[in-house]
């Protein structure tokens, strides 16, 4: 099985943690970065190679990575010049790439089985699986509805429940068939034209942990957690 690591962005929602390291490098708890984590999560979940999309401070994750055989991984890279969106660099890479790989963001902290995930994309035959995350929001005013001037419906203060993409996905070859190499491809313009091409995703639904760290408060509450989620994320380390 392999796996696309998507590490190239800038981190800038991190700062002042990514001012110096990418943020898949910024460390968890005291002796793991998050690649680290990610990386060994994979190799336990029977991957054997991973080509990791690096971009700012490349060299940093590069240089910490190497050939990935640490972990027991066959890790080669991808260098994004210039911002690609989500997808994007996948296209500069699908001569390289098997027939169904696993794509993800490099900054996710979870237990989710990630072979799993890649075996149910296999299975549904869909051009695309995305793994999901139940999330509630509630609204701290009264919710009105309303038709041609006049209130309609009202409700206190709902909540609304929802799933969210974790950043972690299956992807077919044949899903970035239409695609330009070297022009920028966002997931929310694959899968809307999924959707308007009548061959919608597979939803992977995942109710463990999972913590996308993207804003210095996340990032604390990962590192105030981690004593006691360890085991859960870095079995048998």
């Amino acid at each position: 099985m392999h796996a696309v690591i998507l590490a190239g962005g800038k981190g800038v929602r991190l700062r002042p943690y990514t001012t110096a390291l990418p943020k898949p490098l910024v460390p968890i708890g005291d002796q793991h970065a998050i690649l680290e984590i990610v990386m060994r999560q994979l190799a336990g979940a029977g991957f054997t190679s991973c080509t990791l999309a690096i971009g700012h401070l490349g060299h940093i994750i590069r240089a910490y990575v190497g050939d990935g055989s640490q972990w027991g991984l066959d890790v080669d890279y991808t260098t994004e010049e210039s911002p690609l969106g989500t997808m994007g660099p996948l296209l500069t890479m699908t001569d390289r790439l098997p027939e169904r790989f696993l794509v993800m963001n490099g900054d996710v902290l979870t237990d989710l089985d990630f072979g799993d995930v890649l075996r149910d994309h296999t299975v549904s035959g869909a051009p695309l699986t995305i793994a999901t995350y139940p999330r509630r929001v509630s609204i701290d005013f009264g919710v009105l509805t309303t038709e041609a001037g006049r209130v309609v419906g009202f409700a206190e203060k709902p909540s609304m429940d929802y799933r969210v993409s974790m950043g972690v996905y299956g992807v077919s070859r044949t899903a970035l068939d239409r695609y330009t190499p070297g022009l920028p491809l966002g997931f929310d313009e694959l899968v809307l034209d999924l959707l308007a091409d009548g061959t919608p995703p597979n939803a992977y639904e995942f109710d463990g942990y999972w913590l996308d760290i993207g804003r210095p408060d996340d990032y604390d509450r990962a590192n105030a957690e981690f004593a006691i989620r360890r085991d859960l994320l870095i079995k048998g380390a």
